[in-house]
């Protein structure tokens, strides 16, 4: 559900009777998820088909986003509406599951005790960069992060204490999911979103489903190979794409030094920003400079994929103004043109973040496919 819609737009959008809206929203409405509201005229004739408005601050969902600098939580509402959020810089020299886990709990507990007593909290969506395995819900490789084999899902039900699922997947697959649902990429069916962090993931989506791969471990696109003279990568490879474009590659071509273990991340992008704006030369050729690695991984994914649009996230976001051009040249030169028709390349604008969003999103799927079990499942518990 995507806010207040008529019963009418209703049966439009999901192309049932009305007969059928209509037994179904009285489900809705009885359950407490969502209430009826009368329209008001818009002047043609007969009555104005009521007005259906999810309980969004009633009932929520739990988002948390785990990446290499940050953690974030939210609650998402029904509908999407983010209620609250809050974000905490990762302890430095200690990235360790149990203390991501501690910093998780902490926030979550502090924006529950902010709900209305009689709000209802269904299932927790994570968002975490690594490979995760679907069946278990398990971290199996998070090389940014220094995890593997972690038991995330279970350590944050344990701590959270919920009496709710806890659903883990990896951040590249719900920024795509987040972007086709309420980005830019939204209503297309062929996507990747190219997520970048500190190290570069990647989500895809094909025919309006996301492509996970046999366990979960598809659209890993930052690991593909594009230099194989190149830097090592966290991974154990040589020449991963993430080497080339990922956080570390920008802020050595931003700054010239080659080590940047002790650099302020953000205040380097934030300065090269503005000062790519104000058109200081060396920063508009960095960011050039990185465009054609861009580019260059871009114009493969388009060849693999054939996608509708190409959705950049993190900091590739706020630097593609000053990096478009060069990606644009690289992708005439390497992408097929009659496959690159079409493709546009854009970047997010979700300010929430496009992983903690589409965790959300991947929490209220698990309730909105049985709305009824999931009243049932918290009651009982």
């Amino acid at each position: 559900m995507v806010g207040p819609m008529s019963r009418s737009d209703v049966v439009r959008a999901i192309g049932l009777t009305r007969s059928s809206v209509g037994g179904l929203v009285g489900d809705l409405t009885q359950h407490g998820f969502v209430r009826e509201e009368r329209a008001e005229s818009d002047g043609s004739p007969g009555r104005p088909s009521p007005v259906v408005v999810p309980e969004s601050e009633m009932n929520t969902v739990l988002a948390v986003e785990v990446l290499v600098d940050t953690v974030s939580v939210a609650l998402i509402g029904l509908g999407g509406e983010v209620l609250d959020v809050s974000r905490r810089r990762r302890a430095v020299g200690d990235p360790s599951p149990q203390r991501t886990v501690g910093s998780v709990a902490d926030m979550a507990a502090k924006m529950i005790a902010r709900l209305d007593r009689r709000a209802r909290l269904f299932q927790v969506g994570c968002a975490v960069t690594g490979l995760v395995r679907h069946d278990d819900n398990r971290v199996i490789l998070a090389p940014n992060l220094g995890w593997a084999d972690v038991p995330f899902s279970e350590m944050l039900a344990e701590r959270l204490d919920l009496a709710v699922p806890v659903l883990v997947r990896n951040d590249g697959d719900m920024g795509a999911l987040a972007e086709v649902r309420r980005g830019v990429a939204k209503g297309l069916d062929n996507v990747v979103y190219v997520s970048g962090e500190v190290g570069i993931g990647g989500g895809v989506v094909i025919d309006g489903q996301l492509m996970t791969g046999r366990v979960g471990f598809g659209g890993e696109i930052g690991h593909t190979i594009v230099n194989p003279d190149g830097r090592s990568c966290l991974c154990g490879a040589i020449g991963c794409w993430e080497t080339e474009i990922g956080e570390d590659a920008l802020i050595r071509r931003l700054v010239g030094v080659e080590v940047v273990d002790h650099v302020d991340r953000s205040a380097v992008l934030e300065s090269a920003r503005a000062d790519a704006a104000a058109g200081d030369a060396a920063m508009l050729a960095a960011y050039a400079a990185h465009g054609r690695w861009v580019g260059l991984g871009l114009a493969s994914l388009i060849n693999v994929f054939n996608p509708d649009a190409i959705v950049l996230g993190g900091f590739l976001a706020p630097g593609f103004p000053f990096m478009s051009a060069a990606i644009n040249a690289e992708l005439d030169r390497r992408a097929l043109a009659t496959v690159r028709e079409g493709t546009v390349v854009r970047a997010s604008g979700l300010e929430a973040g496009a992983p903690l969003l589409g965790a959300g999103e991947l929490a209220w799927d698990g309730v909105l496919a049985d709305p009824v079990a999931a009243v049932e499942q918290r009651r009982t518990a």
